[in-house]
């Protein structure tokens, strides 16, 4: 492995970003999934666990997203470049699936008591939930694939709906979709602690969800063909064995936790199990930033741009990371 550099130091920080996103905003996402798939005689309490799981957090949680897009479009602007022209499409709808997430879920809250109302804006958020973490799965499987080239002759449909429009990246979208399902249900067996016939609910739903993981797993090695060097980085190499051992134990045990109504051990395994996914994608692909076509090095600003960043990074580290933990602390602590 190459001597690491401050552009890859930086790429690094775009993916610890990312996998924040998952861990935390994923679940937010998952929530919503949860929220439209409620059912039995408990549905409205589910419904309202979901709102007050989300409700102190999830806008915070959008901070990790707006820290890759700052990220890339400062550090790397080819390759920001290139993504924003190639999947415009995608990125463009799961913006606006975030957008009416967001908003959806504050007029349910806080608008109309009207029951119309309440049920059109509850399933505005609960379609907006599933939909955005599909789209944002298929942009990841769009890179990975190297289909991200920027300009395409060839028409509209060749430039900019055949590269994430393949069976690879939809199999990475329906598996960004059943990992954050999973991650909900799990994290909310956990916030409906007292409650045990709730409790019950979830861990059903995260027991299934942990299966259609497993699933979307399998069905995304199937289609790898269709990118073949991430399919080497995954199972080919040393490192790679090692890292989809890893998963499997993090996925096992949340499973097991889960079985055994071990809820705080499955939180953790199940936002390792996560963790590794994303750094196993990364691992696979570097030091390519865009497979196939630009690396970290090719991609990166200038060394004083970089340098600046760097700083500015670490700057806001000391505000933003204490920041957070007091909000987690405020309302998610016992």
């Amino acid at each position: 492995m190459p001597d690491l550099t401050l552009a890859d130091l930086l790429a690094g920080v775009v993916v610890v970003a990312l996998n924040a996103y998952v861990v935390l905003a994923g679940a937010d996402f998952g929530g919503g999934v949860w929220d439209l798939l409620a059912t039995g005689p408990r549905r409205n309490r589910q419904r309202d666990l979901i709102a007050h799981a989300i409700g102190p957090v999830w806008e915070a949680n959008h901070v990790w997203l707006i820290l890759v897009l700052v990220l890339l479009f400062t550090c790397f602007p080819p390759a920001f470049s290139r993504l924003a022209i190639t999947l415009h499409l995608p990125l463009t709808i799961m913006l606006l699936g975030i957008v009416l997430r967001g908003s959806a879920f504050v007029f349910r809250s806080y608008g109309s008591a009207d029951d119309r109302a309440q049920l059109w804006w509850g399933r505005v958020f609960a379609m907006a939930s599933a939909v955005t973490p599909v789209l944002l799965g298929i942009s990841l499987g769009a890179v990975a694939s190297g289909r991200v080239t920027g300009w395409i002759p060839g028409g509209f449909h060749t430039a900019f709906v055949a590269p994430w429009l393949a069976p690879f990246p939809l199999a990475c979208g329906l598996l960004a979709l059943a990992l954050f399902a999973f991650l909900a249900a799990v994290y909310l067996t956990v916030e409906s602690e007292g409650e045990s016939a709730l409790q019950e609910d979830f861990r059903r739903r995260a027991l299934a969800s942990g299966a259609a993981v497993f699933v979307a797993a399998a069905l995304t090695l199937l289609a790898s063909e269709g990118a073949p060097e991430m399919r080497a980085g995954l199972l080919l190499t040393p490192q790679a064995v090692v890292l989809q051992l890893l998963v499997a134990a993090a996925a096992l045990g949340a499973l097991a936790s889960l079985w055994y109504r071990r809820w705080r051990r499955a939180r953790l395994a199940a936002a390792a199990q996560a963790s590794l996914m994303i750094w196993g994608w990364a691992l696979a692909q570097y030091p390519d930033l865009l497979p196939g076509t630009l690396s970290i090095h090719q991609a990166a600003a200038p060394r004083f741009t970089l340098e600046l960043v760097a700083g500015a990074l670490l700057l806001g580290a000391c505000v933003l990371l204490p920041s957070l933990a007091y909000l987690f602390r405020v309302f998610k602590s016992r």
